[in-house]
């Protein structure tokens, strides 16, 4: 399952939100050299690790460890692509109800290659079930060229906002993806991941 963590059920699975932001640490500040801050607990957290932001969390069943997560905002709040990246976007920064930003898409170091491949695909059905389930229709996010090749393989719909840039020595890239019904069931079929992989956690009562 992938565990749905938001500002109100991220407190009961902090650990695992620990977990997550060290990984985040290990993949974009150890190992791809990316300028991000790290707190004094070795995590990495940034200025949209906000109560808008929605967590989707692969962890270990039998450890809770983390094995895949990724970051969502709404477009309508502050966003990476919004904030930081407006001028990769010809036409201006897509916004609205129904656009939502994906970032920090990471799995953890290490992991059995069987394993790793079953996380990220698992999350990846676990971002368009999000959508659907939420009358998303895109999801916007910012990209280096290094990475879209990966960012391509689960087939969906990708398609730019505007011609690569470089930033800070890396070619950036804004894109957006199509939220589909018929991408999830085939995805599903192809894959082998069972219908209904995200865990909503409720609240704890105050």
């Amino acid at each position: 399952m992938v565990y749905v963590l938001d500002a109100a059920t991220a407190p009961q699975h902090a650990a695992l939100i620990d977990d997550m932001h060290r990984v985040r640490r290990q993949v974009f500040v150890e190992g791809l050299g990316w300028p991000l801050a790290v707190d004094a607990h070795g995590r990495e957290i940034d200025a949209f690790d906000t109560d808008a932001a929605v967590y989707l969390v692969r962890a270990d069943p039998r450890t809770g460890r983390h094995r895949a997560s990724v970051r969502l905002l709404p477009s309508t709040a502050p966003h990476l692509l919004g904030d930081c990246f407006e001028g990769l976007c010809t036409d201006g920064v897509p916004r609205g109800d129904d656009i939502w930003e994906i970032t920090r898409l990471c799995m953890t170091p290490g992991l059995p290659r069987d394993e790793a491949v079953y996380s990220r695909r698992t999350v990846c059905a676990g971002v368009m079930e999000f959508g659907l389930l939420h009358g998303i229709r895109r999801y916007s996010c910012v990209l280096s060229l290094s990475w879209l090749p990966t960012f391509l393989s689960p087939g969906w719909e990708v398609l730019p906002l505007g011609p690569p840039q470089e930033v800070e020595g890396d070619m950036l890239g804004a894109f957006v993806i199509t939220v589909s019904a018929q991408f999830l069931r085939d995805y599903r079929q192809r894959h082998e991941i069972p219908l209904g992989v995200l865990d909503f956690v409720r609240p704890q009562a105050a």
